[in-house]
């Protein structure tokens, strides 16, 4: 081991701990590091967080409103109808069912819900009126934050979900712009940056990542983070590829403990003031879960994911407690928050 590598962590630490931007060609050198200096890295990015974000944790969850058949081609999703897979397959559930699950995450402490219906944005009258319904519903019997995925936004669609009652709109990126044509080519990437700021303008608060394992190169997801710093997105959920049977991606070998771990330190570094969330994939860092904070993840997403099971709540509780990480349940504080600016 070099201890230049050591002196050259430290001093990007110090540079961002300072109000500094960690560079493009910093961030590929932090995420090309050996194993050997992970525990370093993880350190510095667990000063970075404490720093920026403090030690309380931000909790949400998402209900999968409607499945399967989706006209996006997405490599990655099994929800696809350009994939033969056993995703289930059903349009929009109860709205008191959606309500009840909204209750239970509040309960568990998250701080906002996401309504997630696949497809390419919203496109017809009724599924404009199955969602004013839905946050008309979580806005009269919880005071969770209302929090949406339907995929690209227009202008319009953008203002009439803030009209509806939606708080908070999510919208990954998914990946770099130079590995999305191997990702997905019915939608473009512009119009992902598109639906950023039009939820922007509409006065929503923005949630966009990516999913990281799905071939890129360790420089392209350094452009991501950068792609989102320069979108000045403050929420950003990261996602590790969980390879789906019947999916173009279905071979891929998922990321080590060690290769993620890393990402997200990187990605702390990268933004250092972002609130960075681990969400799909997760369970590929098997008994190294709790590590994630110590690599500067500031948020997690609980309860169960669009077509795979997540980790019981009750044993993330307790990952928590044992951590003495608080979760932050401010929804208050959080609506009244500013959105991001969009660059």
């Amino acid at each position: 081991m070099n201890t230049a590598c050591y002196d050259r962590i430290d001093a990007l630490t110090r540079q961002a701990l300072s109000g500094g931007t960690i560079s493009r060609d910093d961030g590929r050198w932090l995420i090309g590091l050996d194993d050997d200096y992970l525990p370093w890295l993880m350190a510095g990015a667990d000063r970075l967080r404490k720093t920026f974000r403090g030690n309380e944790v931000e909790v949400c969850a998402i209900s999968n409103v409607r499945s399967g058949n989706c006209s996006e081609n997405c490599s990655f999703c099994s929800q696809s109808g350009h994939h033969k897979t056993a995703a289930p397959v059903y349009d929009y559930i109860p709205t008191d069912q959606l309500v009840a699950q909204a209750r239970q995450a509040r309960q568990w402490g998250a701080s906002d819900f996401g309504v997630v219906s696949k497809g390419w944005g919203v496109r017809s009258d009724k599924e404009r009126g199955a969602l004013r319904e839905y946050f008309a519903a979580m806005d009269q019997n919880s005071d969770i934050g209302r929090c949406a995925s339907l995929g690209v936004l227009d202008q319009r669609s953008a203002r009439e979900l803030k009209q509806m009652g939606l708080e908070n709109y999510h919208h990954n990126l998914e990946t770099a712009a130079s590995f999305f044509d191997q990702v997905c080519t019915t939608h473009s990437y512009q119009e992902n940056i598109d639906t950023i700021r039009h939820a922007v303008d509409a006065g929503l608060r923005v949630c966009a990542g990516g999913i990281l394992g799905m071939g890129e190169s360790l420089d392209q997801r350094i452009e991501l983070a950068a792609t989102l710093r320069d979108l000045g997105v403050e929420s950003v959920p990261l996602n590790f590829l969980n390879p789906q049977p019947g999916t173009p991606f279905a071979q891929l070998t998922p990321l080590s403990p060690q290769q993620i771990l890393q990402s997200i330190a990187v990605f702390r570094y990268m933004l250092p003031r972002a609130e960075i969330r681990i969400a799909g994939g997760r369970q590929f860092l098997g008994d190294l879960q709790a590590m994630i904070f110590m690599a500067g993840a500031s948020g997690i997403m609980i309860g169960n994911y669009l077509t795979t099971a997540g980790r019981r709540v009750e044993d993330d509780l307790k990952m928590l407690k044992a951590l003495n990480l608080s979760v932050r349940g401010d929804t208050q504080q959080r609506r009244e928050a500013p959105a991001a600016a969009i660059a």
